[in-house]
């Protein structure tokens, strides 16, 4: 299991965070975490995870991992090849990549046979109810009307869920995206009970990353 603290920052399909700018965003992320000493990771699309993974020795996430062992599964991503391009986990079900519950079940047990690490996402309390009995690695709370928000978060705006996935997560660490914008929201959701969190846009699309990278994690 990773240290936490984790900071996960997912680099979506930005277009500042694709092919030679993902290397670039993932070195500035290895420099903070050895600067720090914080526990940090990044969260790739499967194009650029091998090159990624190749340049930095902090831990690499897939976005996404399909429900497919080795065949013939033209266009599917491979929990097997994954690993053998270096990442260390992947993230399910996420609010942009919805899977139905057999898909879900069928994809995490792929990842874990693969010995990939399962980030699995939650929109709501009332789901992470439901899907904390897969026993992910990690549970990731995301409401999806807060992602990407400049201005609210789920720390600001429902901090009462924070805490109660938390309550429901039966002892799985619980990582908190959706808005993160600001170091106050970490401090809000660590004093809830998160063991980390998920953020894309405020840091990747920042006109200084690293300076927004080293902000978030002072809070801890």
């Amino acid at each position: 299991m990773l240290k936490t603290p984790l900071f996960i920052t997912n680099f979506k399909n930005y277009e500042q965070a694709i092919g030679k700018n993902a290397i670039k965003l993932a070195l500035a992320h290895q420099q903070v975490a050895e600067d720090t000493g914080a526990s940090i990771a990044i969260a790739v699309n499967a194009i650029d995870l091998q090159a990624v993974s190749e340049a930095v020795s902090i831990p690499v996430f897939a976005q996404h991992v399909d429900a497919v062992d080795f065949g013939s599964f033209t266009g599917s991503i491979l929990p097997q090849a994954l690993k053998r391009a270096g990442a260390i986990g992947s993230l399910l079900n996420h609010s942009e990549k919805r899977l139905d519950i057999e898909t879900l079940t069928n994809a995490l047990a792929c990842a874990q046979k693969s010995s990939l690490m399962r980030i699995l996402c939650t929109e709501s309390p009332e789901e992470a109810e439901k899907l904390v009995q897969l026993d992910p690695d990690f549970l990731a709370f995301e409401p999806p009307e807060l992602i990407g928000s400049s201005t609210k978060s789920v720390s600001s705006e429902s901090p009462e869920s924070i805490a109660k996935v938390v309550a429901l997560s039966s002892g799985i660490p619980v990582i908190v995206g959706a808005g993160i914008n600001k170091p106050e929201d970490i401090k809000i959701a660590l004093k809830l009970g998160a063991s980390g969190f998920l953020v894309a846009s405020a840091i990747v699309k920042s006109k200084n990353p690293t300076k927004a990278l080293k902000d978030f994690i002072d809070a801890f």
